[in-house]
């Protein structure tokens, strides 16, 4: 009997939910997941639903209190599983890696545990489970098969994550996801060019190259070079317009790569390149291996050779021994280096990782003044650079859902080439997510843009056919939700980028 047969014979089509936190790597994987669910004969859950048949965990180990926040949740579910005879429960991603048996003896109405190497055991896991009425949990140690070999519902028509790599090679002391994800390994060039293709062909015109530190990518291959050479190959794919990658680390970021990113015209000038400490000896103890002027050569050759880039980071307050001058050094590397956008954190203790043990841990009133002052300064900064665009024609393309507030002041909102957010103002004829509008910029704050005149020019895409083909197809299979199971998180196209704690943290 296949899955299918067997997920109807359970009495009837289930209905499923995932839900996601940490990095961009779990969005990718919820993503892979919805799809193995959805290939077994699930459904997804109607928004607002009070609990579906099955409930899935993806977990982040990243912030201390990452178990907390899922036992917390799980105890919420528990009641509503009493009550619901057939529900299912599963926690897989990077804490269920790391706790294993611990998740099923802490909450003992889990009925599905599994680890990050073998996301693509899901649905049978959840048959064994109901068969033998009891747990399932199954940790591999070693990547059996690279996810994008998997079914995936993608959630964007138009923009997409593409995975080069998983694991990673660093010993960051602060990150435990090395330890979780495994060592870095590489996928073969051509099937990643393979798989965008197969996208652009759907109608996707952006993609994002997605790794744990993407431009160390070829390590596993042996080949330095790989990570540029792959970035010329998207320039050459007819009808993918955007490309962008996250998130790079400043060890491996090499002159190769800054010329492919000027030279291609499709590669964004756009760069996440994370800092986490602008003090020498807080990178040595975090096991960074580059130092400020380093650092800061990378910012300067960038901006060199793509003038507009916008350049955002990843800072962490507080590490074990920083001092004041420590943090001075931070300050020094955001004022120079005049982030478009800082994503800033208070150091957290990841249980398992080196850092948590180290003496020399910071108060947290004093790591909280810290933080407000780095923060204060980056608001200015941003604000600032944001000022700067005021005035400038910029092509949009037209995102879904990142407005707010975009219903009650007649706007909708696009992401620039360098991915600012830009409000802009309705204009009279239709235009939908995918499609590309030309702007002016007439108002900065520091979040955001506004281009508060009439649109210059609308240009109708096949990434906005695309979505208005998939939405009709919702419409016409409201039980249904129509996915791309091809092999973007909900917004559309990928927000500025980490969505969450800097990819896991480990960049």
């Amino acid at each position: 009997m296949s899955s299918i047969d067997r997920s109807h014979s359970a009495g009837g089509t289930r209905t499923y939910e995932v839900r996601t936190y940490g990095c961009q790597m779990n969005v990718h994987d919820s993503e892979r997941l919805a799809g193995l669910l959805e290939d077994a004969g699930y459904v997804r859950a109607p928004e607002g639903a009070d609990a579906a048949d099955v409930v899935v965990f993806n977990t982040c180990a990243v912030r201390e209190n990452a178990d907390n926040k899922l036992y917390g949740n799980l105890g919420h579910l528990a009641p509503k599983k009493a009550s619901r005879p057939g529900m299912q429960i599963a926690v897989g991603g990077c804490l269920a890696q790391k706790d294993r048996d611990t998740i099923v003896k802490r909450a003992p109405w889990v009925d599905v545990v599994f680890g990050t190497h073998n996301i693509g055991r899901l649905p049978v896991l959840l048959e064994r489970a109901r068969v033998q009425e009891e747990a399932q949990v199954e940790i591999a140690e070693s990547l059996e098969a690279f996810p994008s070999t998997l079914p995936t519902r993608r959630e964007s028509a138009y923009a997409a994550w593409v995975s080069v790599s998983v694991g990673c090679n660093n010993t960051c002391t602060f990150c435990i996801v090395p330890a979780l994800r495994g060592k870095e390994k590489d996928r073969r060039p051509g099937d990643i060019l393979a798989e965008i293709e197969a996208l652009v062909a759907e109608g996707v015109s952006e993609v994002t190259l997605l790794g744990q530190n993407v431009n160390a990518y070829g390590s596993d291959i042996g080949d330095r070079e790989a990570f540029s050479k792959l970035l010329r190959a998207c320039g050459r794919i007819d009808g993918l317009e955007r490309v962008r990658f996250t998130s790079p680390h400043p060890r491996d970021f090499t002159d190769d790569v800054i010329a492919a990113m000027a030279g291609t015209p499709n590669v964004m000038p756009q760069l996440h390149m994370p800092l986490q400490s602008g003090s020498d000896p807080v990178l040595k103890a975090m096991r960074r291996s580059y130092r400020q002027e380093r650092f800061l050569g990378i910012i300067e050759k960038v901006r060199a050779a793509i003038p507009h880039a916008a350049i955002s980071t990843d800072i962490i307050v507080g590490f074990p021994g920083e001092t004041e001058e420590d943090f001075e050094q931070t300050l020094h590397v955001v004022r120079e280096a005049r982030f478009a956008q800082a994503f800033t954190f208070q150091y957290s203790k990841r249980p398992g990782t080196p850092a948590a043990g180290m003496d020399g841990q910071i108060p947290k009133k004093v790591v909280q003044e810290r933080y407000e002052r780095l923060v204060a300064l980056q608001e200015e900064i941003s604000w600032e650079e944001n000022k700067k665009q005021v005035g400038r024609t910029l092509e949009l393309m037209v995102a879904e859902g990142e407005g707010r507030k975009d219903d009650s002041t007649h706007r909708l909102s696009g992401r620039a080439p360098d991915n600012r957010l830009v409000h802009f103002t309705r204009p009279d004829q239709k235009v939908r997510p995918g499609d590309v509008v030309t702007v002016e910029i007439t108002y900065a704050a520091p979040h955001h843009l506004l281009a508060e005149g009439p649109v210059l020019d609308v240009r109708r895409t096949r990434a906005g056919d695309a979505w208005e083909k998939r939405i009709a197809e919702k419409s016409a299979k409201p039980s249904r939700p129509a996915g791309v199971l091809l092999g973007l998180p909900k917004v559309g196209v990928p927000e500025p980028l980490p969505v969450a704690a800097g990819g896991c943290g480990c960049d």
